[in-house]
């Protein structure tokens, strides 16, 4: 079900996926916009909850996916409200050639949710670039894989101590390592981390784990001192 996270933002689970291995959970918001339709980040799978809280919308009118390897359930999404525009990360449409988008994200906010959020794409690397927006109104910075922080006691066994190694685990968090690594030209990441600093967040939503009701300027910074 969808819990209330700030003003005009909603946030679900979903059910844990695999990737390599490793049990991920799964996270979505919903942003409603000055217009009264929703802006869908990162949908999860569907369920009869999450479509009957969707429907209380005017409509849902966009859905984007904020990095490449965010997109399994897209096409669920879109066939469930045929009429929203869904919207591709840097690198996905090429990936998924199967998948029907109507726009690419840019370094630009669409003009249909332009006055509600900003958005910058984190640039640089070699295997995955990263979309991260700002809802306005809740001050809220919307980060998918850039930022993990993982809860300590879901961390065990030799899995929990390659998260760790990592610096994935506590409420600092960061970047995979593996990903950190592909960032070869980090001028144009290190441009992306100062617009998203200047945003002022104060709430942090992420998708894979603990979020932040305050502190997010803070905790960014730390979390992406790589760079």
């Amino acid at each position: 079900m969808f819990k209330d996270f700030g003003p005009s933002l909603y946030v679900a689970d979903g059910p844990a996926v695999s990737f390599y291995g490793f049990p991920y959970p799964t996270r979505m918001a919903v942003a409603r916009l000055a217009d009264g339709s929703a802006w869908v980040w990162s949908p999860v799978a569907l369920t009869d909850d999450l479509v009957n809280f969707m429907n209380a919308f005017e409509s849902v009118s966009h859905i984007v996916s904020p990095n490449k390897i965010h997109h399994l359930f897209l096409e669920e999404w879109g066939e469930q409200w045929p009429k929203a525009r869904i919207y591709a990360p840097p690198g996905l449409a090429e990936r998924k050639p199967e998948l029907q988008f109507d726009a690419e994200l840019g370094d630009e906010p669409d003009p249909a949710w332009a006055a509600d959020i900003d958005q910058v794409i984190f640039r640089g690397s070699l295997a995955m670039e990263e979309v991260v927006f700002f809802h306005r109104e809740s001050r809220t910075a919307i980060v998918c894989d850039l930022i993990q922080r993982h809860p300590e006691a879901t961390m065990t066994g030799w899995k929990g101590m390659l998260m760790r190694l990592d610096s994935l685990v506590g409420d600092q968090g960061s970047t995979p390592r593996e990903w950190r690594a592909s960032f070869l030209r980090r001028g144009k990441a290190r441009a992306a981390r100062a617009k998203v600093l200047s945003w002022q967040p104060e709430r942090l939503l992420i998708a894979h784990g603990n979020c932040a009701q305050a502190g997010a300027t803070e905790i960014i910074e730390r979390a992406l001192s790589w760079m």
